[in-house]
């Protein structure tokens, strides 16, 4: 008898939290849902201002690298060794 109670407790529990998580999903996803716009709001807000002062045209190209020294043969490790197969 106590196994049967057991089964049924465990089975009123399980459809209860089914039927109130299908009442309070909607609004707890829309509760997150509107903290996470928030955050975003507040992490980019002055990223658009940042953007358009910049003195630069809109399309114009512009590549910022650093030229890498060329090698001397002093700093060259080892020598490069062509293999053949044999039959």
């Amino acid at each position: 008898m106590a196994f049967l109670r057991t089964i049924l407790i465990i089975l009123l529990v399980y459809y209860g939290l089914k039927i109130l998580l299908r009442l309070f999903a909607p609004k707890i996803l829309n509760y997150a849902v509107k903290k996470t716009e928030s955050h975003f709001k507040q992490t980019f807000e002055g990223f658009d201002n940042s953007q358009t002062s910049n003195e630069e045209k809109m399309g114009d190209v512009i590549i910022d690298r650093k030229v890498s020294k060329k090698k001397d043969d002093s700093e060259k490790v080892g020598e490069y060794i062509d293999f053949e197969e044999l039959d």
